[in-house]
């Protein structure tokens, strides 16, 4: 089974048949990272599909010890606005120890990312199913998110871990360096208005930022894909759960 194929299939899923399967994607409902960011699937009660999606961002960490020699971690930056009114400003791109920032204007462009699309197995965000891949997709019609996906924000609530990244990063004690540490999306957005009006410190500080919400995807990852297998076991999908899965202690 190809890599496309496997994040397409929910028969791994308790109570999912061949066609259950086909409504499904007949509700373009394609793939897992799909289903977890879907608020209502029809024909599934919202307790059975909670559970589902728990199951399936289980499923999406076990690819990540498959996959994670050809991985690309990946965060965008925008203007704050719509993919309809806005655009994006930076994309950082991880893999393998190197860090790549496209920058809107300069070397942001559909052919340079549909090439770093094309040398990855594994995609990995945060909350990337429900932000930054939809705005990509926007905004770059032709680029091919046809991959596994792991999202770092549906793992970490399996875990019982709430909030945003910088939230969690400091829950699990992944730090960054002081000048962006206290940064945030609202101040990206200003940094790049910033630099547009001519302060190229300003510049400087936005990839710094864009760089770190990239790079710590990375320890992010492992911390929650081993959180996984020793929680849940290689073999854990299915549905009910055979016993009440307490929120996960952390680090504080």
């Amino acid at each position: 089974m190809s890599r496309c194929m496997l994040t397409s299939s929910f028969v791994l899923l308790k109570g999912i048949g061949q066609s259950s399967e086909r409504r499904l994607w007949q509700e373009c409902i394609l793939d897992w990272a799909s289903f977890i960011q879907s608020s209502i699937v029809p024909g599934i009660s919202p307790i059975r599909k909670a559970w589902y999606d728990r199951e399936l961002a289980t499923a999406q960490s076990r690819l990540f010890e498959t996959f994670r020699h050809r991985t690309l971690y990946l965060d965008i930056e925008t203007t704050g606005m719509s993919a309809r009114e806005g655009h994006v400003t930076v994309v950082g791109l991880y893999r393998n120890g190197q860090m790549t920032s496209l920058v809107h204007g300069e070397s942001l462009t559909e052919d340079r990312l549909q090439t770093e699309l094309e040398q990855t197995d594994l995609l990995i965000t945060f909350f990337g199913s429900g932000f930054d891949i939809p705005y990509l997709q926007a905004k770059f019609p032709r680029l091919n998110f046809k991959k596994p996906h792991f999202d770092l924000c549906f793992a970490a609530r399996r875990l019982g871990l709430q909030g945003g990244l910088k939230f969690i990063e400091r829950e699990v004690q992944i730090t960054r360096e002081t000048d962006v540490a206290g940064l945030d999306g609202w101040e990206a957005v200003r940094l790049w208005h910033q630099w547009r009006a001519g302060d190229e410190a300003a510049r400087d500080l936005l990839l710094k930022y864009n760089a770190a919400d990239t790079q710590n995807l990375e320890p992010l990852a492992l911390f929650l894909y081993d959180q996984m297998v020793a929680r849940f076991g290689p073999l854990s999908v299915g549905f009910p759960p055979t016993r009440r899965r307490e929120p996960m202690g952390v680090a504080s």
